[in-house]
């Protein structure tokens, strides 16, 4: 059984009257990826933070790497990376200033210290940037020298709050390979994010809302312990009538347009919806299962009010 990176138990954060993160618990095993999905807003950030010892604890307890959140947080930051949501490096310096300075704060500095570098240069793909004033980087560059940054001791764990946020789609593919290297390395990951369909590579995953978790577990456990129905799509160049027509059907929730069709959560009978598409149907449109995807799975799981329901 793998040791634990992280070990939160019931974590709050209240903010005067406004409960930002509520009786929030959850594991991560060492070398995992762990995903924390939900909407801006949601208190992902918050968790991070309180996880670093950035952010007060209101109550509950935790560890990261074994060491105490409330009292050893000098310790904890010394052994992680963090690559905040908003670029936080010294936009007065160059890439490789930056780089340098933030590898001195770690020690690492001579021969050893240059090395590193060389290698997060290389890794990261800022081969050219070196020079560059890191106020005048584009999104892409800023989120590579972050990360970079986030990883320039050899942290244990890295903390990636959001680091696809504002990249173009190759870019978040990249950065979601080094993130499976990362893993593969020994090293325990935990993203946070907003985007359902980039996360299907973490071993584990919770959804959180409103500062609670609404459900954790692998990917395939969510799609099928928490998907209240059947995942079904219509094909159709009609998506914005077809979507309507969906919303007055009984046992159809959240329909939705995805590409070239509109998907929807089915609790009914699907032989039934079949018949009643049939009737208003377009020669090439058909009505059919599909894959769930865990966005499927988060629509559903918010389309009601519940209780939070992670175990």
């Amino acid at each position: 059984m793998k040791r634990l990176s992280v070990n939160v138990r019931d974590l709050t954060k209240r903010f005067g009257n406004f409960v930002a993160v509520d009786r929030v618990s959850f594991e991560i095993p060492e070398g995992s990826i762990f995903g924390f999905l939900g909407p801006n807003g949601a208190g992902k950030s918050t968790t991070i933070r309180m996880l670093l010892g950035i952010t007060s604890v209101t109550s509950g307890e935790g560890t990261v790497l074994g060491r105490n959140i409330r009292t050893q947080s000098q310790e904890i930051r010394s052994r992680v990376g963090y690559m905040a949501q908003r670029f936080s490096l010294y936009e007065e310096l160059t890439v490789q200033e930056n780089l340098d300075f933030f590898a001195g704060v770690f020690g690492l500095e001579g021969r050893q210290g240059r090395a590193r570098i060389e290698e997060l240069i290389e890794l990261t793909r800022l081969r050219g940037a070196e020079r560059e004033m890191a106020a005048t980087l584009p999104g892409g560059i800023r989120q590579r020298l972050a990360l970079a940054v986030a990883l320039v001791h050899d942290p244990d764990i890295v903390f990636l709050d959001e680091p696809t946020g504002a990249v173009d789609p190759a870019l978040r593919r990249y950065f979601w390979e080094l993130i499976v290297d990362l893993s593969v390395a020994g090293k325990t990951v935990m993203v946070t994010s907003h985007h359902m369909d980039e996360v299907e590579r973490c071993d584990n995953i919770c959804f959180i809302t409103a500062g609670r978790l609404i459900a954790q577990g692998s990917p395939s456990e969510l799609k099928r312990n928490y998907l209240r129905g059947q995942a079904m799509e219509v094909v159709t160049p009609r998506r914005a009538e077809i979507s309507d027509w969906l919303k007055s059907q009984l046992g159809v929730s959240n329909p939705f347009p995805a590409g070239s069709s509109v998907r929807f959560v089915l609790t009914g009978d699907a032989g039934e919806i079949v018949q009643k598409f049939a009737t208003i149907a377009r020669p090439g449109e058909t009505v059919r299962p599909t894959r769930p995807t865990l966005e499927d799975v988060f629509v559903s799981l918010v389309s009601e009010p519940q209780e939070a329901q992670a175990s």
